[in-house]
């Protein structure tokens, strides 16, 4: 008999919401959800330059989680919009301990998706006496084969009518480095060469993210303060390689031993390639795997958000 897909819970409202001073400048917009005193956790966003939405509320069910969701640096309602000083990796990471220690809680699941699972793997691997639990969709160990993959050679020959527009505003004598030439116009002086800019970066990304075309995922890297952010913020992230090492985050995943956890990626994951995931599933071998048939990159790609829900609940103590 088969059994129904899990899907998002219902919409729920934060209890609680406001700003973090992490210092250097940076305000970091947090909201709470849930039940207050509940299982402790934290939701980490894609990008790097993504921001929360109301729908990664609803991955968790809100009669048994307390969860924190927030905007990383420079991102959504974080402050000052779409700031690339004093914002790195470690930056973020150093920030989700100090909202830790804002909630009072002493462990938390820690939920990531595409860069997400990035920051939680770095954060995991630094921090694992704070982890209950790891639920991690797309991985992204952010290696130079991943990132050239995605915007050098490879994506390319999947997607040739979108990456002919990525490639456009790079005159080709620039285009053998398309991260360092989006990167000089993206820290423009010029507002409209940062825009126009950020708009292609975004796109690009927007339309290849899904196994089939979907206008709601793909239409929000469209709207220009959201691209200015997500854009300016990633390219920047990954023009500098995440201030990681080379290797880094597989290398150390056997930090992660002894933490539960889920990992779940699209067969035909396209930022992403599988590769990685199944490298850091023999990594770390004590986790769950699920590799999803007929699935892409998004979290609400049908079978990938399966996964993540059962994740939730079964770590929630659900029957599953």
């Amino acid at each position: 008999m088969s059994v129904a897909l899990r899907t998002l819970y219902p919409e729920i409202e934060p209890y609680a919401s406001g700003h973090l001073d992490v210092g250097d400048d940076h305000m970091v917009h947090w909201e709470r959800a849930g039940t207050p005193g509940a299982k402790p956790a934290v939701f980490l966003h894609g990008g790097p330059g993504g921001t929360i939405s109301p729908n990664h509320r609803r991955l968790f069910d809100p009669a048994l989680y307390d969860v924190l969701l927030f905007d990383q640096r420079g991102c959504g309602k974080s402050t000052p919009h779409a700031e690339i000083e004093a914002n790195t990796t470690w930056h973020l990471v150093a920030d989700i301990e100090r909202l830790r220690e804002m909630v009072g809680a002493d462990r938390w699941l820690v939920f990531g998706g595409s860069w997400g699972s990035t920051l939680a793997l770095a954060y995991a691997e630094s921090h694992p006496e704070r982890i209950s639990e790891l639920v991690l969709r797309g991985i992204y160990t952010l290696t130079k084969a991943e990132l050239d993959w995605y915007y050098q050679f490879g994506v390319s020959e999947m997607f040739p009518d979108k990456w002919e527009r990525f490639v456009a505003p790079i005159p080709p004598a620039e285009r053998h480095e398309m991260m360092r030439a989006y990167h000089r116009r993206l820290t423009s002086e010029d507002r409209e060469t940062r825009l126009a800019a950020a708009k292609a970066w975004s796109l690009w990304e927007g339309e290849t993210i899904t196994l089939l075309p979907e206008p709601a995922t793909s239409s929000r890297f469209e709207e220009e303060e959201y691209a200015h952010a997500f854009a300016r913020i990633e390219n920047h992230f990954f023009v500098n390689a995440g201030w990681l090492k080379e290797g880094q985050l597989l290398r150390d995943a056997h930090k992660l031993h002894g933490i539960p956890g889920v990992v779940v990626h699209g067969r035909y994951d396209m930022p992403c390639p599988a590769k990685y995931a199944w490298q850091l599933h023999k990594a770390w071998p004590e986790a769950e795997f699920h590799l999803i048939e007929g699935a892409g990159h998004a979290y609400s790609e049908p079978g990938i958000l399966d996964r993540l829900i059962r994740a939730t609940d079964k770590f929630a103590g659900k029957a599953v």
